[in-house]
């Protein structure tokens, strides 16, 4: 017979490390994590025994709410796991950042003060959904809960993005509600749609939308559903592009992926001021960009301005070229290397846009790239090298 929770009043002492969560003591000395707590709260959970760590609590009643805790925006706070900190004063979260910095070297060197965005919300350029059914075949598409992935709610709105993005998610839903698509099931290896993922250039507000599905050929999705996908897009992002992206899976085999272009351009274009100059960035389906625009270009001008006196920069997993590209002014040349040959080619195309002739780029493993470069007798050392590794 299963046992009956536990119910528990306990104070929130600090944060977990590896999710944020809040850590609280159990009278057996054990720590207890519950989500969207703050240090300072005192708290009423739920706690379910399990034999291995971490231990888990639900968060029932905050009794006294610590000095550090506020009253967050969004309704799905409390059961979203997208967001851990919303609850937390902003300057909470940055003293809880450095700290973590801190603690990671150790105490050995001073570091400097974390750069605040300004606005703390509406910031991300990029979200991803998850597509989800219960035994009930009920449907969900939304973000994961708190501490009990990979389960799905159906968000509503959600405040990190821009508001056309909940809209369209629930444009979304409201299609797939009709059609006879299933949530992919990775164990059974049925079902048809994985995840939907919105993007949008900041400076632009060029839209994309991406329908991610399975590779299995049973549960294609047909011409009458894309049809009705393109639909529910246009009906709040207007001439977004749009894109299928089949994520084919086959045990012993390297998972492969194929894009299909379904309406509007075949790309979005940003825009980023950096130094007072505007660098614009193609941006594809899969390219890799920094999900919050204008503290990228806060983040990226820091970093430019370590580089003095420089001649030769070479910039380490480079994805589309941005920062090397905006280090281009500052040095004679600069060597960017990156494993994907999709960022590579939108890199290249970045470089003719912004007018750089000074920055060559190299396709391929970093480690494997620069030991063939180092090899080659003409080979460029470096003054200085920008790592942004994944």
């Amino acid at each position: 017979m299963q046992k009956l929770p536990e119910i528990l009043e306990v104070p929130v002492t600090h944060l977990s490390c590896k999710k944020g969560h809040g850590v609280a003591t159990l009278p057996q000395g054990r720590e207890l994590e519950v989500a969207h707590t703050v240090p300072g709260d005192t708290v009423r959970v739920e706690w379910r025994k399990k034999r291995y760590d971490p231990q888990r609590g639900r968060l029932l009643e905050v009794l006294i709410p610590s000095p550090e805790r506020v009253t967050p925006r969004c309704s799905h706070v409390g059961i979203c796991g997208g967001c851990c900190w919303q609850q937390m004063r902003y300057e909470a979260q940055l003293q809880e950042k450095t700290k973590r910095v801190c603690d990671a070297f150790e105490n050995q060197f001073p570091v400097d003060p974390i750069l605040p965005c300004k606005d703390p919300y509406g910031y991300r350029n990029k979200m991803e959904f998850s597509f989800s059914q219960n035994g009930a075949r009920t449907r969900f598409l939304g973000l994961m809960i708190a501490q009990a992935e990979p389960y799905v709610f159906n968000l509503t709105e959600c405040h990190l993005s821009s508001s056309w993005m909940p809209q369209a998610l629930n444009s979304v839903r409201q299609w797939w509600e009709k059609s006879s698509l299933q949530a992919y099931h990775p164990a059974k290896d049925t079902g048809s749609l994985r995840y939907l993922t919105l993007r949008e250039a900041m400076r632009t507000g060029e839209k994309m939308a991406v329908l991610n599905v399975s590779g299995h050929p049973d549960f294609a999705p047909s011409k009458t559903d894309l049809e009705g996908f393109i639909e529910a897009i246009r009906a709040v992002a207007g001439d977004a592009a749009i894109f299928l992206r089949i994520h084919q899976t086959k045990k012993g085999k390297p998972t492969q992926f194929f894009e299909m272009h379904l309406g509007g351009a075949d790309h979005i274009l940003e825009k980023m001021h950096i130094n007072h100059k505007i660098f614009s960035f193609k941006i594809s389906p899969i390219s890799f960009f920094q999900p919050n625009t204008l503290q990228a270009e806060k983040l990226y001008e820091l970093a430019l301005s370590f580089l003095k006196n420089v001649s030769i920069v070479y910039d380490l997993y480079c994805g589309t070229g941005t920062l090397g590209m905006a280090a281009a002014s500052l040095a004679q040349k600069v060597v960017g290397i990156e494993l994907s040959p999709e960022a590579v080619l939108d890199a290249q195309d970045n470089l003719k846009r912004n007018g750089i002739d000074n920055m060559t780029l190299h396709q391929g493993d970093v480690g494997q790239v620069l030991s063939r470069l180092m090899a080659e007798p003409n080979f460029l050392r470096p003054d200085a090298v920008i790592i942004d590794p994944p």
